[in-house]
C-alpha cells in the first residue's frame, strides 16, 4: 500500500502541451506587428524629410575657416525649427544622431560627425545658444544640451549638442554670444553703408 501522499503527488502532472501551431501563430502575429509598426515608422521619417525637402543643401567649411576659438567633441542629438522643441528637421541628414566634433572660429562653427553629413554655420547665420533640457526625442537634466539657433534659407533652426565634458557648456553659450552680437553688429553697419 502506497502512502497516500505519493499517490498525490504521482497524480497532479501537468498536461503535455501540445498546441505548437496556436503558439507558432502567436509569435509570427506578433513579429509581423512589430514590423508593420516599423514600417510605419520609416514611412512617417521618409514623409517627414519630403515635407521638409525645401531646406537648402548644408554649407561646408570653407578651405580655411580660420583659428579655432573652441573646440568640443560630443553628441550631436539633432535638430527643430527654432522654438519648437519637437518640431524635429530630417531633411539634409540634420535627423541622424551622431558623435560630433564642433570647431567654433571667426568664421562660425564646423561641425563633423563621423557617419553623417558634417555642416558648417557660417557666423552670419548664427543667431543665439543657450542651454536647455530638451530637443526632440532627448530630455536631460536642466542645462544639459547646447542648442545652437541658427538660420539657413528661410528657416531658423536650433540644433542640440551634449559634449563629452558638460562643464565647457556655459563658455560655449558666452562665445557663440559673443561672435552673434559681432556679427550682427558688422551686418547692420554694412547695410548701413549701402
Amino acid at each position: 500500500m502506497t502512502p497516500p501522499l505519493i499517490h498525490l503527488a504521482e497524480a497532479q502532472k501537468s498536461a503535455p502541451v501540445t498546441d505548437w501551431a496556436g503558439r507558432i501563430a502567436w509569435v509570427v502575429g506578433l513579429l509581423v506587428f512589430v514590423i508593420f509598426l516599423y514600417w510605419l515608422m520609416r514611412e512617417g521619417w521618409k514623409w517627414r524629410g519630403k515635407l521638409q525637402g525645401d531646406l537648402p543643401e548644408l554649407p561646408a567649411a570653407p578651405d580655411d575657416p580660420g583659428a579655432p576659438k573652441l573646440t568640443l567633441t560630443g553628441r550631436y542629438h539633432g535638430s527643430t525649427t527654432a522654438g519648437e522643441w519637437l518640431d524635429r528637421i530630417v531633411a539634409r541628414g540634420l535627423g541622424t544622431r551622431s558623435r560630433a566634433e564642433l570647431t567654433l572660429t571667426d568664421r562660425g562653427l564646423n561641425v563633423v560627425r563621423p557617419g553623417a553629413q558634417d555642416f558648417f554655420v557660417p557666423a552670419a547665420a548664427l543667431r543665439g545658444a543657450r542651454l536647455d533640457k530638451g530637443i526632440a526625442g532627448k530630455v536631460l537634466t536642466e542645462g544639459g544640451l547646447l542648442i545652437v539657433t541658427w538660420e539657413h534659407g528661410d528657416k531658423e533652426i536650433d540644433s542640440g549638442f551634449r559634449s563629452d565634458r558638460a562643464d565647457e557648456h556655459p563658455a560655449w553659450v558666452e562665445a557663440l554670444t559673443a561672435l552673434t552680437t559681432t556679427s550682427t553688429t558688422q551686418h547692420t553697419e554694412t547695410e548701413g553703408a549701402r
